[in-house]
């Protein structure tokens, strides 16, 4: 079983899901600029395994509740990956890789041994390196999903989580897969990203 097998399986039903209303930035949009970075940096990451992270790619975000807490919607998702991909004839291995690859998009905290891991949350972090006006949209997107959160509870707990990227950035992390230069040329974009998010919430 491949990635085209499991694509006119379960296509349907993830596009079904990523359609969802509540949802403006966690769409196929998403799923494609994931794909699109992961395809990007491969080359680079001879060690990674493509399919498994491009199953993980499709299935990361399939399902997706905002009310739900942190790294729920993350573990339902990987436990829907792996049932599809041993129901489409994916091996167990398979199943079990896939699933753990969507866990590390909860914290987005990657082994440095782990090229798959660091493929794929590299890819579900591009947008933080998004040119400024992709990037903007996307703030906007993401606090339209959570519209049910006050103004400011919202700006608090907005406020830590660019505050924990914006540490990482500074740690020399946030990114850890591709050349070092590609990394740190995204790493500068995401801080100016994110300083500038930072700076509207205040």
């Amino acid at each position: 079983m491949g990635l085209d097998e499991l694509r006119r399986a379960r296509g349907d039903d993830l596009r079904a899901r990523h359609a969802e209303p509540h949802r403006r930035y966690h769409t196929a949009e998403h799923v494609q600029e994931v794909l699109a970075e992961v395809r990007r940096l491969h080359p680079f990451e001879p060690e990674a395994d493509p399919v498994a992270v491009q199953m993980a790619a499709w299935y990361h975000d399939a399902i997706y509740d905002v009310r739900a807490g942190g790294g729920a919607s993350e573990d339902a998702s990987a436990r829907l990956a792996a049932f599809d991909v041993r129901a489409t004839g994916g091996s167990p291995a398979l199943a079990d890789e896939v699933a753990r690859l969507i866990r590390l998009t909860a914290a987005h905290v990657v082994d440095p041994a782990d090229r798959s891991g660091a493929l794929l949350v590299d890819g579900d972090l591009w947008i933080l390196s998004a040119p400024a006006d992709r990037y903007d949209r996307y703030a906007v997107d993401v606090r339209a999903e959570y519209a049910h959160v006050p103004d400011d509870v919202w700006r608090t707990g907005r406020g830590q989580v660019l505050d924990r990227f914006l540490a990482a950035a500074d740690a020399g992390g946030l990114y850890g897969a591709g050349p070092d230069a590609d990394r740190a040329t995204r790493r500068a974009r995401a801080v100016a990203n994110l300083t500038r998010e930072r700076a509207a919430l205040a």
